[in-house]
């Protein structure tokens, strides 16, 4: 399991049913303390933010599965976040204390003409085509993270489902209606959970 310093937000399921929801901590918590041993082999915790499956060693007692949990996520990151902000930060050009710095842009004549002769000239110009492809190239980040995110918890939970691949092609292709027509039938926990990691892959539609 990954370092992070935030709480992992994940979903526990046993015989393709939804058991438990919550952290990381709460759900194995609640699988550790409700199940039998026969049943820990069976459960399958996702990752809400990725779809893919977290690797839990339910070994032992709760506390001790816990301790291994926090051994897991804890060390490196934390001092390799104390280093960085110990570094002292380079002395920048332009207006630091506006939030402004100043860099080199190279363009071709007539684009520097062009950008000159935009409503408040070549340095707003730019911030506003940075900040609108900044918008753009985080919003298909996110229609890519919600598509995967949905393929790697279908491959591992759908995979025999009726039109799986069929329904895969349509959540790449971004037909919204198609994608939820084709999964209705599906395991209702499944199909559920399957529809709350793929929302964010149709967000361009409405934008």
């Amino acid at each position: 399991m990954q370092a992070s310093s935030n709480p992992i937000s994940c979903t526990a399921f046993v015989d393709r049913a939804c058991f438990a929801k919550g952290s990381l901590q709460h759900v194995v918590t609640t699988v550790k303390d409700s199940l039998e041993d026969s049943k820990l082999a069976q459960i399958l915790i996702f990752n809400d933010g990725t779809g893919k499956p977290i690797d839990v060693d339910f070994r032992g007692s709760t506390d001790e599965v816990l301790d291994r949990l926090s051994s897991e996520s804890g060390g490196g990151h934390n001092s390799n976040a104390k280093e960085k902000e110990n570094e002292l930060p380079a002395r920048k050009v332009g207006r630091p204390k506006l939030g402004v710095v100043s860099g080199e842009v190279t363009l071709l004549p007539r684009q520097w003409d062009w950008l000159k002769a935009q409503p408040g000239g070549a340095s707003v110009t730019l911030r506003k085509l940075i900040d609108e492809a900044r918008r753009v190239g985080e919003s298909e980040s996110k229609v890519r993270a919600a598509q995967e995110a949905a393929y790697h918890f279908m491959t591992a939970m759908a995979g025999d489902l009726n039109q799986y691949e069929e329904a895969l092609r349509a959540l790449y292709a971004g037909n919204e209606a198609l994608f939820y027509e084709l999964i209705d039938d599906w395991i209702p926990d499944i199909r559920d959970y399957v529809k709350y990691l793929a929302k964010a892959a149709f967000m361009q539609k409405d934008n």
